[in-house]
């Protein structure tokens, strides 16, 4: 393995993971990194897809963007990262594509895990942690920072059973700034928010649901239940229900929406990244599916409650207090499938009952859990 002086690293770029819920896992690696590089300067290289959720990241000095996809995708990354002159790469995603990039682009330390047949493209590949599978993900990035910190203190970097930052608590916290809460807030004004209660907002349980998601059906509650539960929320708790997530879940948004009796606010395929997660900043608690905006509220301290059928709680749960998972698993979970060759009966098991429970639940332990005055966006006296 290649000598490494931390000394030398003035300027650093991390390869992003691809996915919404993958990208906020790695925020306190991101967090412990700046951490042991106060003065070095620090860019995010990632997809369009998630760099909206680091638009107030206080651990970053920069963005880069990449569009596109293949060829075109490592030609730009590379010529880009020449340009940056990086001592470090920091290597996220187990992909090829991933290492390939810091390779050609000549960066002299390369630092990640020994997958996909990339050892070679690393100064410093990282075997797999044995507790991968058992232990959530955000700890599988934050071993890479670990091993780095070893290296700078010239140790030997060597994955083993032991889990380094478990013992810890780190940070996985997502900031939104006052000036985007307002406008996330004037946004729900804007679609009519409060219409169920005369346009009293401020009073009332804020309650977002996410009954999509965008890479496995199998992962879906069923459309029905979620309507159950939303006319519930309306009706006994006096709740405004938001339907929110990417305009590739519209679909399921809208069959939501059709057979509830009671009306819920559409934003679902509304909202960019960024003004989604200021809406979920505002919100009393979260019902969703193991998909992005689960990591994403929960990173913003917002109550969060998963449910969970075919993919694996151990790994993937909401990395906060404030997250809760409701599960069911029968023997043949967490099968990880995309869609289920049998009855679905991981997700058909939990009732709209037992999610109603445990959401007022959730929604009794903090009133207007958000800090933020949400009076802040409404109409402004000229001084």
């Amino acid at each position: 393995m290649a000598e490494f002086n931390s000394g030398n690293v003035r300027r650093i770029v991390v390869r992003g993971t691809n996915w919404v819920g993958d990208a906020v896992m790695t925020v306190p690696a991101l967090r412990k990194l700046r951490a042991l590089f106060p003065n070095a300067h620090i860019t995010l290289a990632t997809r369009s897809l998630s760099a909206d959720l680091f638009t107030d990241a206080d651990f970053l000095d920069d963005l880069q963007i990449h569009l596109h996809s293949g060829v075109l995708s490592v030609i730009g990354q590379v010529r880009e990262w020449r340009k940056g002159r990086f001592d470090l790469a920091v290597v996220f995603p187990n992909s090829f594509e991933a290492a390939l990039v810091a390779f050609l682009a000549g960066v002299p330390a390369r630092i990640g895990y020994a997958t996909d047949g990339r050892r070679a493209l690393l100064t410093h590949p990282l075997n797999l942690p044995e507790w991968r599978r058992s232990r959530p993900e955000v700890f599988y990035y934050l071993e890479i920072v670990n091993q780095l910190e070893r290296l700078g203190k010239n140790m030997e970097a060597s994955v083993t059973d032991r889990d380094h930052s478990h013992d810890r608590s780190p940070d996985g916290s997502l900031r939104v700034s006052d000036a985007r809460r307002r406008a996330a807030l004037d946004l729900l004004r804007r679609h009519e928010a409060g219409g169920n209660h005369g346009g009293d907002l401020q009073r009332r349980p804020l309650i977002a649901l996410c009954p999509g998601s965008i890479n496995s059906r199998a992962k879906r509650w069923p459309a029905e239940r979620y309507a159950a539960l939303a006319d519930r929320l309306i009706d006994e708790i006096g709740g405004e229900v938001l339907l929110v997530g990417s305009i590739g879940e519209l679909d399921v948004s809208m069959e939501v929406a059709r057979l509830m009796n009671g009306k819920a606010l559409m934003l679902t395929g509304k909202t960019d990244l960024a003004e989604a997660v200021a809406v979920l900043s505002l919100v009393d608690l979260l019902v969703t599916n193991d998909t992005g905006p689960a990591h994403i509220a929960s990173a913003l301290g917002r109550p969060t409650l998963v449910i969970f059928g075919p993919t694996n709680p151990l790994t993937t749960r909401p990395f906060s207090p404030v997250g809760q998972i409701l599960l069911h698993p029968p023997d043949c979970a967490p099968c990880m499938l995309r869609d289920c060759p049998i009855d679905h009966r991981c997700m058909t098991a939990i009732t709209p009952e037992e999610v109603f429970e445990r959401a007022t639940a959730m929604l009794g332990l903090r009133s207007r859990s958000s800090e933020f005055n949400l009076q802040v966006a409404g109409p402004q006296r000229a001084s």
